[in-house]
């Protein structure tokens, strides 16, 4: 199958379009114990249970994103009632800018995700949380 663009060109897109945060920055955010933050972990199930999460965050697959955080899906999850800010992390920071781009789409403000993913989260002496 012949394609005009690959996912190395819809990431930078997305880079454009959306607010990325360094391991830094969170980790600032997280030691304010924000309640209005919520921090969404896309990766797979198979991933968290290989590396764990950074502590505190929400795991949301990947594909239903979009379905929960939708009030008017049957799939809606509450924890976006509250949530003001959020911030979204996968392995390499690849699936949340594009998942960051597709909420933005959707019309959500304050979104963000973490440059780099769990991978420079770790590298950058971020906690890890076994599950």
């Amino acid at each position: 199958m012949k394609i005009s663009k690959g996912y190395k060109q819809l990431v930078e897109e997305a880079e454009r379009q959306v607010k990325a945060i360094d391991s830094a920055a969170l980790k600032s955010r997280l030691l304010n114990l924000d309640e209005t933050l919520l921090l969404i972990d896309l990766r797979d199930v198979r991933e968290l249970k290989r590396e764990g999460k950074i502590p505190g965050s929400l795991h949301i697959p990947r594909g239903m994103l979009e379905f929960w955080i939708d009030p008017e899906s049957p799939y809606y999850r509450s924890e976006f009632d509250a949530a003001e800010d959020i911030i979204l992390y996968c392995n390499k920071g690849w699936r949340s800018a594009l998942a960051a781009q597709s909420l933005q789409a959707m019309g959500a403000e304050n979104i963000a995700h973490l440059k780099g993913g769990m991978e420079q989260w770790q590298t950058d002496g971020g906690v890890v949380e076994s599950i």
